[in-house]
């Protein structure tokens, strides 16, 4: 395989053949393909594309460049996955919620990418936990627990992890052939029995435009479904936070007040329970949606979810008390800046991509792949759409290592956020793509 004919035939319009894509994903996971390489390949998917037929060749190519699992469980294995959004912590509210249902979830995830936050960072903010596990670890604590949240072992689609670190520096993200591949090549690798797709759109979402979210999903639920499992995508708006809060561990406190039965993060509940409501009836658990989402509701409201969540947490070795002392032993950043409101009026509209890069800005994500990632800073109070505001009132906190990065994050907060007369809200779930 020569990974330069490769490019070229991508550079030129082209589309590989299946067996030249499958050595290319091979290279990548053996390293034969340089970053260099893999930067130049992503770029050349980005600008050109690959296609129908070439999408689902390197979805199946970058899957079999590792190991897949298989399941013999007394329930159904379930996944979730989101294309990427702001605040957006709901799998960590849902795979205890779905495990506490009858469910078992082995969620394979990843670190932060582009202006979006990711799960593994979060947990990470747990003190002790670790994220890469064994996979014989993998399959007991899913066996033993219901659900493990980790990240991808050495022997699950590792070409995806080459490709996906460096799509991040790269600016190669917003592809749709590239996000099918990098997500269903890790999905499709875990052996599921249901899949449910969060595919974002709006201010926040790498694909902003309806049309873009929704052939997104069509991909998506095309290639699974292709592939033999069982697959739903939800669209969902991500034109403000989703959660309250932006960071890392100001995530995971929101998830954990969520867990305690405090009513703080009502558009993050609302999504959880919608896409768990889809996953518990391709797994035989609900008759309908609705009666899952009820479910998932239910289990986090009598705290079923949160004695999973923390038995999760305990098999991956962070604290014994994280439901009664989690909030503490959190890490705080030294510095905290409310941002004011510039004029009073009503929260009209906000450009959550800018609020995303601004927790990277302050250390929150990773403008460079060998970054270390700061989990106390990010935002916290984001106050939500539709809401009156008067001038000085604070908009949101920041949470900051240095005066001087709460100082440029407050400007970039400020202008990320449009005020009128009048809100007209849209609806949180936009779309069910199921072919």
């Amino acid at each position: 395989m020569d990974a330069r004919h490769v490019i070229s035939t991508v550079r030129d319009g082209g589309c590989p053949s299946e067996d030249d894509l499958r050595a290319f994903a091979d290279g990548l996971a053996s390293g034969d393909v340089s970053d260099a390489q893999a930067g130049a390949f992503a770029m050349a998917v980005l600008l050109n594309g690959l296609g129908d037929e070439g999408r689902v060749a390197l979805t199946r190519a970058m899957r079999d460049s590792g190991h897949t699992l298989s399941w013999d469980l007394p329930g159904p294995v379930l996944d979730k996955h989101s294309t990427g959004g702001v605040g957006d912590c709901v799998s960590l509210l849902l795979a205890p919620a779905l495990a506490a249902c009858g469910a078992y979830v082995p969620m394979i995830s990843g670190r932060g990418l582009g202006h979006t936050g990711g799960t593994l960072d979060k947990l990470e903010a747990c003190d002790g936990l670790r994220v890469q596990v064994s996979e014989d670890r993998l399959r007991r604590i899913v066996a033993e627990v219901g659900c493990a949240i980790v990240g991808a072992t050495g022997e699950i689609a590792p070409a995806d992890r080459r490709l996906y670190a460096v799509r991040d520096v790269t600016a190669t993200v917003e592809s749709i052939d590239l996000i099918t591949a990098s997500i269903l090549s890790k999905k499709l690798a875990a052996g599921l029995d249901g899949l449910v797709l969060d595919v974002k759109c709006g201010s926040g979402a790498f694909l902003t435009k309806f049309a873009q979210a929704q052939a997104l999903a069509q991909a998506l639920t095309a290639a699974a479904q292709g592939a033999g499992c069982a697959t739903r995508s939800l669209l969902t708006d991500m034109n403000q936070s989703l959660a309250p809060a932006a960071g890392n561990a100001l995530e995971l406190a929101v998830v954990l007040r969520v867990l305690d039965g405090q009513a703080c993060a009502s558009r993050l509940l609302e999504v959880t329970c919608a896409l768990g409501g889809v996953l518990l009836t391709l797994g035989g658990l609900a008759a309908s949606a609705e009666e899952g989402g009820s479910m998932v509701a239910a289990s986090i409201a009598d705290g079923r979810a949160a004695d999973r969540f923390e038995r999760m947490i305990v098999a991956l070795g962070g604290a014994p008390d994280v439901m009664t002392a989690g909030l503490a032993r959190l890490p705080e950043a030294p510095v905290v800046v409310e941002v004011p409101a510039p004029e009073d009026g009503t929260l009209t509209a906000c450009d959550t991509r800018v609020l995303g890069w601004a927790v990277v800005q302050l250390g929150g994500g990773r403008m460079r792949e060998t970054d270390r990632v700061d989990p106390a800073v990010g935002l916290s109070d984001l106050l939500p759409l539709g809401t009156s505001v008067v001038r000085g009132q604070p908009l949101a906190r920041i949470h900051a290592a240095r005066e001087t990065d709460a100082a440029r994050a407050l400007s970039q907060v400020q202008k990320a956020f449009s005020t009128g007369s009048r809100y007209a809200p849209e609806p949180l779930v936009l779309q069910e793509v199921s072919t």
